[in-house]
């Protein structure tokens, strides 16, 4: 069967022409993976790649419309003959010999890690090929050596469980997002729980972004909520956003991703969440491929909390940390959020007021107004200076 009766035309990015692993919409309508258009927008593209026309507004909606055909396509379409996936992979793959290979006691570790290392390149090539494996339960099992409870002999080995949650993360994107409700059983949760406490940067990292696909799914929401309870886990996830390396962007998109449900924004606060995100700006919002607007959009989520503007007011860089945000040289994603911020904490904080001013909202609100950013984000700035400017008068009069 050849490649394009696999997968469905309108599944396929306009820029890779591979299967979609995270549809976005852009101002001009048009869908693309996000890995794509990202790389096309760093390397100085300013237009749509389909229309070709101008970007003024270059942000980015999750097509959750196109990811959940994808994952109801991936779940009913036809299931071919295991021949037809070993062709596709290649005859020297057996799932049958890796899983029994994987979980035998005689086979060295060493040996193990070539094993996962083969799998993490293979999950790498064509979209046809990490489809055949996902088809063929590679996804299923690696979970179940992950969370499961009966492989006692490899369980405590961290660097064997960090390969196979490297792979879990590859496969992830192509898999049925329902699947992993699996993971909704207590003694699963509580090897998550487990996971988290371990000093591995990669496997935080990785659960982040397994906690990240599990929150943005409709599919797994219960599987969400019961995650967010356990305060443990909340606690690893900021621990990894206050990570110095890349890794802290695994939890930028985590936190993003759970404070999208109502239910887990007091306890992202309460697990540090706030500090993180704003810890996090200020170390990266000068950085172009920086997740600062995402963390920026979160804050503005959380900020809907009594609990998270008084921590962002006693944060002795919380309004600086927004402030910074409003103009940025390398682009103005995340001005909006910003202000928006700034709004909702000057309407309810003297205090607020007065370190927004000292901070120098009022110059970087002009260095934005005279920039190429959007109108609507421009319309917002005038807001602000107008809102700062009416309460300056009336803080006056209280003062006199």
């Amino acid at each position: 069967m050849e490649e394009e009766t696999v997968i469905p035309h309108l599944f396929r990015c306009p820029i890779s022409l591979d299967l979609f692993t995270d549809p976005v919409i852009l101002s001009t309508g048009h869908t693309y993976d996000r890995p794509s258009i990202e790389k096309w927008l760093a390397t100085g593209n300013l237009t749509c790649p389909v229309t070709m026309q101008k970007l003024h507004d270059p942000s980015m909606l999750p097509n959750h419309t196109l990811r959940h055909l994808i994952d109801q396509w991936i779940r009913k379409a036809p299931r071919l003959s295991t021949d037809h996936y070993l062709t596709t992979l290649g005859s020297e793959f057996s799932l049958t010999r890796i899983r029994n290979n994987l979980e035998s006691s005689q086979i060295s570790l060493d040996d193990k890690l070539k094993i996962l290392a083969d799998i993490e390149a293979l999950s790498g090539e064509l979209p046809s090929k990490n489809y055949c494996l996902i088809r063929l339960g590679l996804f299923s099992m690696l979970l179940d050596i992950v969370f499961g409870d009966h492989h006692p002999h490899y369980q405590d080995n961290l660097n064997f469980i960090e390969q196979v949650l490297v792979c879990v993360v590859k496969l992830f994107p192509y898999s049925d997002l329902g699947s992993l409700n699996v993971l909704n059983k207590e003694s699963k949760i509580a090897r998550f729980v487990l996971l988290f406490d371990q000093e591995s940067v990669v496997i935080r990292k990785c659960l982040c972004l397994l906690v990240e696909k599990i929150a943005s799914s409709l599919y797994t929401r219960q599987l969400c909520i019961v995650l967010a309870q356990q305060q443990s886990i909340l606690q690893g996830i900021v621990q990894i956003l206050n990570d110095k390396s890349d890794a802290s962007e695994a939890g930028v998109k985590s936190v993003s991703a759970l404070c999208c449900l109502d239910l887990n924004r007091e306890s992202l606060v309460r697990a540090g969440a706030v500090h993180g995100l704003i810890d996090y700006i200020l170390r990266t919002y000068k950085h172009e491929t920086s997740l600062a607007p995402v963390a920026m959009k979160a804050l503005e989520v959380l900020l809907r909390l009594e609990s998270a503007r008084n921590e962002i007011v006693h944060h002795p860089n919380g309004i600086s940390a927004l402030v910074k945000m409003v103009f940025r040289v390398s682009d103005h994603e995340g001005s909006k959020s910003a202000i928006n911020s700034l709004m909702i904490l000057c309407r309810d904080s003297i205090r607020a007021r007065e370190e927004v001013i000292t901070a120098g909202v009022l110059t970087q609100l002009l260095l934005l107004l005279q920039s190429q950013c959007n109108e609507r984000t421009k319309t917002k700035a005038r807001m602000l200076l107008k809102l700062l400017r009416t309460m300056w008068i009336e803080d006056s009069k209280h003062d006199y």
